[in-house]
């Protein structure tokens, strides 16, 4: 009797990670949804990723690539006052100390001899990550949903597009205001990398506003214009629900958020 398919750990993680190309990702997601343990076993993975990426600070990590970022110099410019979100940075150092950081759940190629992966339509991505990481002289502090923040702090935004193709990123204050962070121009979508974890190219210096500052990561398989998502966000943002409802948007969206909550000086 034939042996079931079972998919091997390896490639486990990448189908969490979304670290395949869109097409074997779309092909080992619905392999290993035939399996009768293996939507439990993603659950699992994609658990365990998020405890890594929230419980191992990446300030530890940093030590790692110290030589590649002279964070205290670059950061010595910021306490000059700007106005709301003004751009101050670019990631380029903090991109390292997030690829250390999923190296640890990051698997190796695939092993000689690996059964291929058939080609099958793409079936509904797997849910995209939004991550928050509040820059200092320490090093890179990761921000989880609910974590205060104060006026002037300075913060990373970063992604994970788990083999979704066209995303924005935007943020709502406690004043309402509605503000893009990417794409950083244009009318479109942003052209998502589908796969591993990318900061925007800017840190961004958080202003004054009360109460929160919410991140939302919008993302789709399919190409989108922002003028649709961002009349959505200045209702939401005018709203009595501004904090925690999901922003109304039509089907074939995916979405994610992470609140900070702001801290009087």
């Amino acid at each position: 009797m034939k042996t079931p398919h079972r998919t091997p750990d390896w490639l486990l993680e990448r189908i969490a990670l979304g670290e395949l190309p869109p097409d074997e990702l779309a092909a080992a997601r619905a392999r290993l949804a035939q399996e009768p343990d293996g939507a439990a076993r993603l659950a699992a993975l994609e658990e365990d990723n998020r405890r890594i990426l929230e419980q191992r600070p990446p300030a530890l990590v940093a030590r790692e690539v110290e030589a590649l970022a002279a964070r205290a110099e670059r950061l010595e410019p910021l306490q000059e006052k700007a106005h709301p979100w003004r751009p101050l940075m670019p990631a380029l150092a903090f991109v390292p100390v997030l690829a250390v950081v999923f190296l640890m759940v990051r698997p190796g190629p695939r092993p000689p001899g690996a059964e291929p992966i058939a080609e099958v339509t793409r079936t509904k991505g797997l849910m995209p990550q939004l991550g928050l990481h509040r820059l200092g002289t320490a090093g890179p502090e990761p921000l989880a949903d609910g974590a205060r923040a104060a006026a002037h702090d300075v913060v990373q935004v970063s992604y994970v597009a788990a083999g979704n193709r066209y995303g924005a990123i935007l943020s709502i204050d406690g004043r309402g205001a509605v503000t893009l962070h990417a794409p950083e121009g244009g009318l479109n979508a942003l052209a998502l990398t589908p796969s591993g974890t990318h900061a925007l190219s800017r840190a961004y210096e958080l202003d004054d506003a009360p109460s929160f500052e919410r991140f939302l990561f919008i993302a789709s398989d399919s190409p989108f214009t922002l003028e649709e998502i961002l009349a959505s966000a200045r209702v939401l943002a005018a709203s009595n629900e501004a904090r925690t409802a999901p922003l109304p948007l039509p089907p074939g969206f995916r979405q994610v958020s992470l609140t900070l909550e702001k801290t009087s000086p």
